[in-house]
């Protein structure tokens, strides 16, 4: 596994690209607390590992995981509420991931300016 690669958007709260299973262990000894997934399964083709592979994986290495799948381009209202209250409740520090990142740091983004 490569290491991923990390954006801060908080002091506590990081975005990255896509994470695959193996990348759960690594959150959890880099200090991560919390795993938010943005992207929807099969988004980018059958071989993408699945919501329910980085789970399990998240929760063996003893983090907190959510799936909040959402599509590009846009974050619904409810999608940007769902965001804060998992900012609000999950363990920190927090790491949310989709395909590239933008996503999940547009999501941030907007749940810290409700």
């Amino acid at each position: 596994m490569t290491t991923p690669h990390v954006m801060p958007v908080a002091a506590d709260v990081c975005v990255a690209p896509q994470l695959d299973p193996s990348a759960m262990a690594w959150a959890a000894q880099n200090g991560f607390k919390s795993v938010v997934n943005n992207r929807p399964d099969f988004e980018g083709g059958p071989d993408q590992p699945t919501n329910a592979d980085i789970e399990a994986a998240a929760r063996a290495a003893g983090l907190e995981y959510a799936f909040l799948p959402v599509n590009g381009g846009y974050q619904s209202p409810e999608e940007i509420a769902r965001f804060a209250e998992l900012l609000r409740t999950m363990p920190r520090p927090l790491l949310a991931f989709c395909r590239s990142g933008a996503r999940s740091g547009n999501l941030y983004q907007a749940a810290v300016n409700l």
